[in-house]
């Protein structure tokens, strides 16, 4: 019990950090960080590899909460030099990282979606972490992926998802450019990469979300692409239904 209060504490006096901004603070409700590292069975002295961090809102609790005693991999996409999303990407998360000594002991890698990429060390990681990307690397990317996180991770280890869920309602054919991803296609290609599905959450449920907006899933906060046109009504939906899977490497 000692333990794992150690843990907790060091999880909420990374969500509390002076660093996070308000902005970002504010998405704790939808996000649930605390609760949804203590499902993935998050440690302080876990070495952790958050796949695609984009702008850091993750990366901003893993950083010191592994600071003094575990490791943090960013796998993000590189910067190939290029005028394009990537590589934007990666230059803007590097300016955050050495913009705060809270980051100094982050180490970043090259991810590239449906291309084998060497997340971590082969066998060094005990939790491989991936937040609303699925929808963003299709069937095939995600299928590599999944073969990347399960090379990194040693034996025991923890591949952890959170991504919108798509409605059965509807179909990944059909319906993939909403944004959102069937959650059986999830547990089936991260069994097809070797893992065992361990549980399901509902931490990240919405039962507001029906799915089904003009605009997929960036029609929900935070994106609101529809600007002011309906604001009030998304808002009151709030962040998107989110699937929440725990996978082990056996």
């Amino acid at each position: 019990m000692l333990m794992q209060a150690k843990e907790e504490s060091a999880l909420a006096k990374a969500i509390e950090a002076k660093h996070r901004s308000e902005s970002n603070k504010m998405r704790d409700q939808y996000r649930n960080p605390m609760e949804t590292l203590a499902f993935f069975g998050f440690k302080p002295d876990m070495t952790v590899v958050e796949i695609a961090p984009g702008g850091g809102w993750y990366t901003e609790i893993l950083a010191p909460a592994l600071k003094d005693k575990g490791m943090l991999y960013g796998a993000h996409y590189p910067d190939t030099g290029g005028d394009d999303y990537y590589s934007k990407s990666r230059q803007k998360l590097e300016k955050k990282l050495a913009g705060n000594d809270v980051y100094s002991k982050v180490k970043l890698t090259n991810f590239t979606p449906k291309k084998p990429s060497e997340l971590a060390p082969e066998g060094s990681a005990d939790l491989v972490l991936t937040f609303r990307n699925l929808h963003n690397w299709g069937e095939e990317g995600v299928a590599q992926v999944f073969k990347d996180a399960y090379k990194a991770l040693k034996p025991g280890g923890v591949l952890g998802v959170v991504e919108h869920r798509m409605p059965e309602t509807q179909t990944w054919p059909d319906d993939k450019r909403n944004g959102y991803f069937p959650e059986e296609l999830a547990v089936d290609l991260a069994t097809a990469a070797g893992f065992t599905l361990a549980a399901k959450s509902e931490i990240n449920a919405n039962p507001k979300d029906t799915a089904d907006h003009p605009k997929g899933v960036w029609t929900l906060p935070p994106s609101l692409q529809l600007k002011e046109k309906d604001k009030e009504k998304y808002l009151a939906i709030g962040e998107s239904d989110r699937m929440t899977l725990k996978f082990v490497k056996p």
